[in-house]
């Protein structure tokens, strides 16, 4: 069998761009969840594996790496787990295949570890940049409210935004949990919390 693996972080976002090639796959596993979320965790990933464990999956395609996720551990836990199980991961992006005549292919190892460190740094990097955004408008007034001025979200478009913690802090999730697999700050969380509790 082979499967194709898309994934998006909040449903604000879309797969158009990761499905163009459907018609190619036997089976297509949507997901919508944070890259740090574990590939053993994610609920579509789970269907990969069980289909595994039946030995009925001989490859997996994703668009580029960081789809498996963004920590660089977890990028190669789950690399040696496909090897272990001989299936073939081809990464759409680089073009290349982790299996060549069903052994590892020593050239996507090492193209693994550096994409998948770039994929962890570019993380920092946004978080970092998320933070210093927050502390330069904090400065310039003195509040610092997420939005701009004058501009407004519905609690449903808000809600839609971050899926993922909302549906974190559903199944009673923490507001650190939620807001760490929601990829979203505490006050976020927060506010997402508000919302459930006055329905």
């Amino acid at each position: 069998m082979k499967i194709k693996y898309n994934r998006i972080s909040t449903s604000s976002q879309n797969l158009d761009r990761q499905q163009l090639n459907k018609n190619k796959f036997d089976f297509i596993i949507d997901e919508v969840c944070s890259g740090s979320i574990s590939f053993f965790e994610r609920k579509g990933s789970k269907k990969i594996i069980n289909l595994i464990q039946l030995n009925r999956v001989s490859e997996i395609h994703t668009s580029s790496i960081d789809r498996i996720g963004r920590n660089i551990i977890d990028i190669l836990q789950v690399s040696e787990y496909l090897q272990k199980n001989n299936v073939n991961l081809f990464v759409e992006n680089i073009g290349i295949y982790s299996l060549l005549n069903n052994k590892p292919n020593p050239t996507f190892k090492i193209i693994l570890s550096v994409l998948g460190s770039l994929a962890e740094i570019e993380r920092e990097f946004l978080m970092e940049r998320q933070k210093i955004g927050i502390e330069i408008a904090k400065l310039k007034g003195g509040i610092y409210n997420g939005r701009a001025k004058n501009t407004k979200q519905s609690n449903e478009d808000f809600i839609k935004k971050y899926q993922v913690a909302y549906n974190e802090l559903l199944n009673g999730s923490t507001l650190k949990r939620s807001s760490l697999l929601g990829e979203c700050s505490i006050g976020t969380t927060q506010r997402l919390k508000k919302l459930i509790t006055s329905n």
